[in-house]
């Protein structure tokens, strides 16, 4: 059952189209992807489902309310993390939460939802004496702290370290399997391959995708790529040509010891790549080095989409 229906929405600054007819619908329970490089109108689209902004044509339902004309409605229903959302470097955690709290009719246990997301002990620390990941933390808790059916987090690992970053991953699979419904929107590939069930792949103000990562990735093809080196001992000629008379591989490339193998299996299943070359490799008494197996990508699949990387 969608929460969120949106169609054709489209909104302007100057005469430039920022989001130009985006439409999609999110399940309830679900955590939902924006993804896109920078500018391509992910946080306008976001902005105008929250009622931070008004768009200038389509239609937009959260929870069944509009974000512009029932924007008092929806404010006990949303909770919103924004890319840019700051605090007054001398606020506490706790005061921060107490006072977010005030905002609604039925808001949560700030107290029970700091312990919740790890800040139990940062009670009294101001806001600039957090490090970054605990600053995401807050940020997710005042966006919780409505008790809400929906939260928007925009680009919340931004600028955070690998192990924030991860630890901020676990923090939002959690929110989700408490019943909350997300709208995760982001520019990091592995951050939506892991925590999407679907994505929505905005590209210059246009949604030119939805669909799960793994379905994202078919789009691409299934063709691997096998790389790896042979011993100076080995006949790398030979074994090139073996390899190339396999009906699995598309193309080899060979650099003195070194090959990059592509091809895919086949649609029935009935002939494997791997098991191809390995087969031809024993038969040539070759032990392979450093043997790598790349599949498609989420990157790989933004490229194909959009004909451009997401970090261009």
């Amino acid at each position: 059952m969608a929460i969120i229906d949106v169609s054709d929405l489209r909104k302007s600054y100057g005469g430039r189209a920022v989001v130009d007819g985006v439409s999609f619908s999110v399940e309830e329970g679900e955590i939902f992807g924006v993804l896109g490089p920078n500018g391509a109108g992910k946080t306008t689209t976001v902005e105008c489902l929250a009622g931070l902004r008004t768009p200038d044509g389509g239609d937009i339902r959260v929870a069944g309310l509009d974000p512009h004309s029932d924007r008092s409605a929806l404010k006990q229903r949303l909770g919103v993390q924004l890319q840019s959302a700051v605090l007054p470097d001398k606020l506490k955690v706790g005061e921060a939460l107490d006072l977010y709290a005030s905002f609604y009719d039925h808001p949560a246990d700030w107290a029970a939802l700091m312990d919740r997301v790890g800040l139990g002990g940062k009670r009294n620390t101001p806001f600039a004496k957090l490090s970054g990941g605990q600053k995401q933390r807050l940020s997710i808790a005042l966006a919780l702290i409505g008790d809400p059916r929906v939260a928007i987090l925009d680009e919340l690992t931004t600028g955070l370290d690998p192990q924030a970053r991860r630890d901020t991953w676990g923090l939002i699979e959690e929110v989700r399997a408490s019943g909350v419904t997300i709208v995760l929107v982001t520019h990091f590939m592995e951050e939506a391959e892991r925590l999407c069930d679907r994505i929505a792949v905005i590209d210059s103000g246009r949604v030119v995708a939805v669909d799960t990562p793994a379905g994202l990735v078919a789009r691409v093809g299934e063709e691997q790529r096998i790389t790896f080196r042979i011993g100076d001992g080995d006949d790398g000629g030979a074994v090139e040509s073996a390899l190339k008379e396999l009906p699995e591989v598309t193309g080899v490339t060979r650099s003195g010891g070194r090959f990059a193998v592509s091809g895919a299996d086949s649609q029935d299943g009935s002939a494997s790549l791997v098991l191809a070359v390995s087969t031809t490799l024993a038969a040539h008494r070759v032990a392979p080095l450093d043997l790598r197996i790349d599949r498609a990508t989420l990157d790989d699949a933004f490229l194909a989409l959009t004909g451009k990387p997401i970090d261009s």
